[in-house]
């Protein structure tokens, strides 16, 4: 332990005790992780794996599936524009290599000053305001290119941070509560579906059986 801040950690606790198991609070405490450094650092990793018993490989696996998680040092702005179908007719490739040019780097890629980080997204469900594009997961609705240029110097001077926090805060709504049913029930309800895939394997194993002697029949 020694890497994530003392509020992350009691955050992380927190997490843990909402859960009847406490892996099952991984991919949320990976987000809060995120949220301290902008993307899972190996010594995150680890203390994640120890907070929730598991290893820091089943970390890098789990959050290396879900593109919201990044295991790569990332810019303060995550700038996503979306390419797929709709975007795309409406210009979002010409607003990609519009933004490629405005921030010095190519999609996948983070400028010097580790400012931004442009990202070529498949779909950011906003198809509405086509070509879509997003800042650190928050909308910021349809853009040309003097609207991007507008974006880039706003998030320069900070003056879209109470609207765009920094990159990896994902989650609005503070979770303070857990499961509503006691430990004892959880346990009764898992007992008793262990019991109904016991007999239903009972009566495919009595079925197939009854099929075979049926064939030698």
């Amino acid at each position: 332990m020694g890497h994530l801040s003392p509020e992350v950690l009691a955050d992380a606790r927190r997490l843990v005790d909402l859960y009847p198991e406490p892996r099952s609070a991984l991919i949320p405490i990976c987000h809060l992780a995120q949220g301290q450094d902008g993307w899972l650092r190996p010594e995150a990793i680890a203390e994640i794996a120890e907070i929730v018993g598991v290893s820091p490989a089943e970390v890098l696996g789990t959050a290396s599936f879900y593109d919201m998680l990044r295991t790569e040092e990332t810019g303060r702005y995550l700038v996503s524009v979306c390419t797929n179908v709709a975007c795309m007719l409406q210009g979002a490739y010409e607003l990609l290599d519009h933004a490629e040019q405005r921030l010095g780097v190519k999609a996948g890629g983070t400028t010097e000053d580790g400012m931004f980080t442009l990202e070529d997204a498949e779909c950011l469900a906003g198809c509405d305001d086509a070509p879509c594009v997003q800042v650190n997961h928050r909308y910021v609705g349809h853009l040309d290119a003097d609207g991007f240029d507008a974006l880039v110097d706003d998030l320069r001077l900070g003056r879209r941070d109470d609207e765009i926090p920094r990159h990896g805060v994902l989650v609005r709504v503070r979770r303070e509560t857990g499961l509503t049913v006691s430990a004892d029930e959880v346990s009764a309800e898992r007992a008793r579906q262990r019991e109904a895939d016991e007999a239903v394997a009972r009566q495919a194993e009595t079925g197939a059986a009854g099929a075979a002697k049926g064939a030698g029949a």
